[in-house]
């Protein structure tokens, strides 16, 4: 029934007009009720867009390091900074402030607040330095740190885990092995 076109009601019709199936108990109370025919897409999903992307996308362009410096974070409730100045540009213009205006408000509270967790965290390696203790991690880490962080252990894991060291040894040896062949033990 798969190459028939139409839905399942259309297509047992079809089939029992023809011959080719018997009539089903269903099929009679189907027609007088028909099923809901959903209307179908055209095959192009429309992107969907909030009122903040232009500002957003003007973000990114003004401050290009952000993509990397400022991820987003799915289990966070907390927006990315590019929305929040997207969010705080629509804030203005609906106070009546004009456009350029609200993006060098905007932009200046942002890197205000920027650099109000930079000189915090400086206050938290002082305060740490001053008590002897660890420094502290970096509460606003950026993401390439942050994945670095990530990797740093299996970075180390290559050098001094012993299954691994095992077939590095294995390589280097079939790799000395393929050099003699090819040159008859002249190399190395």
């Amino acid at each position: 029934m798969s190459y028939m076109k139409g839905d399942l009601l259309t297509k047992t019709r079809k089939l029992v007009k023809g011959l080719a199936k018997t009539e089903p108990r269903w099929l009679k109370p189907m027609e007088k009720a028909p099923p809901v025919v959903f209307p179908r897409s055209d095959g192009k999903v429309k992107p969907i867009s909030l009122p903040e992307d232009v500002y957003v996308n003007k973000f990114y362009q003004k401050h290009p390091e952000s993509k990397y410096e400022d991820p987003i974070k799915l289990t966070s409730f907390s927006p990315v900074p590019a929305r929040i100045f997207a969010g705080r540009m629509l804030e203005l213009k609906e106070q009546g402030v004009r456009e350029e205006e609200a993006m060098a408000i905007a932009d200046m509270e942002y890197r205000g607040e920027k650099k109000a967790k930079k000189q915090a965290y400086k206050r938290l390696k002082e305060i740490a330095r001053i008590q002897g203790k660890r420094l502290p991690p970096n509460p606003y880490p950026s993401a390439i740190k942050e994945i670095q962080a990530e990797e740093r252990p299996y970075v180390r894991d290559r050098f001094f885990n012993p299954h691994i060291l095992d077939i590095v040894k294995k390589l280097k040896e079939e790799r000395a092995a393929d050099m003699r062949e090819r040159f008859g033990g002249r190399a190395m």
